[in-house]
């Protein structure tokens, strides 16, 4: 993997399709990661972009799970997790 600065993309765009060629890119801004550029081949766009977001998807619910567990949330009982529901949706439903 690459990494490649915004103002490097700014100033030499001609070389980053040339990075991109077969290996996977992070930009970065102010030298922190931003952006993942992953090369595809045109014939797969959508599998790709739907691969993608299912990993967006699984990262999202590990990081759920994991702040669930340091607060103790992951040993609620079903009871308990259908009232916090119920409050939720009330408290959505009037600022709603």
């Amino acid at each position: 993997m690459r990494y490649m600065a915004t103002r490097e993309l700014r100033n030499r765009p001609g070389a980053f399709q040339d990075l991109v060629d077969g290996q996977d890119v992070v930009l970065t801004s102010s030298g922190k990661p931003f952006a993942l550029v992953i090369g595809i081949d045109g014939e797969n766009v959508e599998e790709t972009v739907r691969l993608v977001s299912r990993v967006r998807a699984e990262q999202a619910l590990s990081r759920l799970r994991k702040r669930a567990a340091e607060q103790g949330l992951d040993r609620l009982t079903e009871e308990e997790v259908e009232k916090e529901v119920r409050a939720a949706r009330r408290a959505r439903r009037r600022r709603g």
